[in-house]
């Protein structure tokens, strides 16, 4: 019992340094800047004529301040989208706060919301027109670590769109939710 005592208090010494060391690893100051592109799939929920799916593109630029927080921005292709009677065409710029959390040395899973100012350019039964507006949005995903630089994500976002159509008619509003799942690659430098 004496033998085992000592060996167990040393391998418990052992085992919490070799824990702080990954805990410091994964906390380390990794600020930078970093670009990435996400192609996903959209889906439109609107109660009118808008309501659609198709696939999106969108290029990211971002600057992390350290492991957890980074302040990100981007320009989103959202497509065309509609039927017939009613169609549009939808195209932005966001910026966000993204907060992350390591899981292990190659995972982390992250969160962020901001603002997206978008423009979209719509006809409706022969009228054609443009509005420009902001909304918010919010979104989670997961990024894999390939190397040292080069991540590997997944995610899904969720915006809040309006569409105004006033030369439509005077309260021609089309409320409609962009719900965005993308995978896509970032690089950090």
């Amino acid at each position: 019992m004496k033998k085992i005592i000592p060996i167990l208090a040393g391998s418990m010494v052992i085992a919490s340094l070799s824990t702080a060391a990954k805990a410091q690893d994964m906390t380390e100051n990794n600020s930078g800047f970093y670009v990435g592109g996400n192609y996903g799939y959209l889906k439109v929920d609107s109660d009118d004529d808008f309501d659609d799916n198709n696939d999106m593109v969108q290029g990211v630029v971002g600057y992390r301040l350290n492991s957890f927080l980074a302040l990100e921005g981007s320009y989103i292709d959202f497509g065309k989208y509609g039927g017939r009677a009613a169609n549009a065409e939808t195209t932005g710029y966001t910026a966000a706060l993204k907060g992350t959390i390591p899981i292990t040395q190659t995972v982390e899973v992250f969160a962020k919301a901001g603002q997206l100012w978008h423009k979209t350019d719509y006809n409706i039964a022969s009228v054609s027109g443009h509005s420009d507006d902001r909304s918010l949005f919010a979104g989670a995903g997961v990024n894999f670590n390939v190397t040292e630089n080069l991540l590997l994500n997944a995610q899904y976002t969720w915006y809040d769109v309006d569409l105004n159509a006033d030369n439509v008619s005077s309260d021609s509003k089309f409320k409609t939710d962009f719900n965005q799942a993308s995978v896509g690659a970032e690089y950090r430098f």
